[in-house]
């Protein structure tokens, strides 16, 4: 079987990309990142996912992105609640983490060159992707070239290196479609940003709202764990 890359945040788009390289015959090595995040509880969600998934390895790599702010997921400021879904898709938010998939991107290319694999897979969307400008196609197509140029593997090799993006044309619904399909179970995952200390989520924030209205166009139950309000 092939390696691959997958950077697994614990939420519904990582864990739909994640089954789904397993679908294309890739043998999965999960990268998190601990990078001092308001909502640390999608660590465990990932251990949960890379374990159901029978992932031959989870890295878990601590940052401190907190030191740097500048966003409400790293800094002392409120997360957005009860906004407008069509506008949190529509601009970027105070929940973008400057360079955060720069920075893992990176890193999983790394990893990527030492284990001698090719492949990375990223469960980016460009249609339900809450503004954040390192989800869209330009970006991963530029950072594409830019790992290959800037790595021993992609100068030296003939197989380049291969930033997979399985859901850049999905909606959130039809990412809980997939996944569906391929067997995920999304009751391991969360997406709020500001979860309670039971890990219950908001309900309220940006991810909270766009998760929920997916599952209903899904037709699908909504697993989730809501704080209740």
């Amino acid at each position: 079987m092939k390696k691959a890359i997958v950077l697994l945040s614990g939420g519904i788009d990582s864990a739909t990309t994640a089954a789904y390289a397993i679908s294309k015959n890739f043998e999965i090595y999960c990268l998190s990142f601990n990078y001092s995040q308001r909502h640390k509880i999608e660590l465990e969600c990932a251990r949960k996912v890379a374990l159901a998934l029978n992932a031959k390895e989870h890295k878990i790599i601590e940052l401190n992105l907190r030191s740097i702010g500048g966003s409400a997921l790293t800094a002392d400021i409120d997360v957005p609640k009860n906004r407008n879904v069509d506008k949190a898709t529509s601009e970027i938010p105070i929940t973008y983490v400057p360079a955060r998939n720069l920075i893992f991107l990176s890193i999983a290319g790394a990893w990527a060159e030492v284990l001698g694999a090719c492949d990375i897979f990223i469960g980016v969307t460009a249609v339900d992707f809450s503004g954040y400008p390192d989800c869209r196609p330009e970006f991963i197509n530029s950072f594409e070239q830019t790992l290959n140029l800037g790595t021993k593997q992609g100068v030296e090799n003939e197989q380049k290196f291969k930033i997979q993006t399985p859901l850049i044309n999905l909606s959130k619904r039809e990412i809980i479609e997939l996944g569906t399909e391929l067997g995920v179970d999304y009751s391991l995952t969360i997406s709020c940003y500001d979860p309670d200390s039971q890990s219950k989520s908001c309900g309220k924030c940006d991810s909270c709202q766009i998760r929920h209205q997916a599952f209903l166009d899904a037709h699908i139950p909504d697993p989730t764990k809501y704080v209740k309000s």
